[in-house]
């Protein structure tokens, strides 16, 4: 029996709890609302801001969502993946997005980019938003950095708004008294937290429309114990709740039942 009839056996137009879904597609569970609320109005405001959660939560989900919903001829948008860079690549990501050829000395780099930063306010009229990402990998040094980088015009005005994604020992780390003043300069925090057991329900059901199924798949007893082993966390659910879906195809069910939902999460568990 070949995984690969899976789809046309479940009548799936895709395969579901994909990552690779259009931004306004996302579930929109509650946490994920807030956190793209509480990003709008960091952008507004051109402030800092942190959104911590745990692995797989969706925090570059709601970023991708609000920044999907920005206006592109008033914004730039900024995403560091990979604190891997160093301190220079910081700079060379922002010189380099802003359409300039990043200096080799870094003595000339940092005023370059805090020019062109400046510039694209000022000239362009469009507001820089920096995403950093797997904030929480940052070294000290990079985090020095981008409090430096805010510190621009006498704190009349900050050069970019700025998102930091991280998991939450990133919470605790900026609280280290040789990071108090990037602490004070964060003006939003917010944590996401997994979703409800009511919201996994709903998740699954929209994630399944999306795929061509608008019908009940996943029996309640099975829906219970993903949410349980999942915690709410989005990523966890969309692995469980595809290995269950292929555990319930091999018994060639017509719904993925309490078993197949056991069978996926010992699968899961043992890897």
């Amino acid at each position: 029996m070949s995984i690969a009839q899976l789809q046309p056996y479940y009548g799936f137009t895709r395969l579901p709890f994909r990552a690779s879904i259009a931004p306004a597609a996302l579930y929109k569970s509650n946490a994920h609302q807030e956190a793209r609320a509480r990003i709008a109005f960091l952008v507004s405001q051109s402030a800092l801001g942190l959104l911590t959660g745990e692995v797989g939560a969706g925090k570059t989900c709601a970023a991708r969502a609000a920044v999907a919903a920005l206006d592109p001829s008033r914004h730039t948008i900024i995403y560091l993946p990979n604190p891997a860079i160093g301190a220079r690549g910081i700079y060379t990501t922002i010189v380099s997005s802003l359409g300039g050829t990043p200096r080799f000395h870094k003595t000339a780099l940092i005023p370059q980019a805090q020019e062109l930063l400046a510039r694209e306010r000022t000239e362009r009229g469009k507001q820089v938003v920096l995403i950093v990402d797997e904030a929480h990998l940052l070294s000290a040094d990079q985090l020095e950095e981008l409090r430096l980088l805010t510190n621009t015009e006498m704190d009349s005005q900050s050069p970019f708004a700025g998102l930091l994604l991280g998991q939450p020992s990133l919470r605790g780390r900026l609280r280290l008294g040789s990071f108090a003043a990037l602490d004070q300069r964060i003006a939003l925090r917010y944590e996401l937290p997994g979703m409800d057991a009511t919201e996994t329900a709903d998740y699954l059901t929209h994630h399944l429309e999306l795929a061509g199924r608008n019908d009940r798949l996943f029996s309640d007893d099975a829906t219970n114990l993903l949410h349980q082993t999942a915690r709410g966390i989005p990523r966890a659910l969309n692995n469980l709740a595809t290995q269950a879906l292929i555990a319930a195809y091999i018994e060639q069910k017509a719904i993925v039942d309490e078993s197949s939902a056991r069978a996926a999460i010992t699968e899961i568990m043992s890897q």
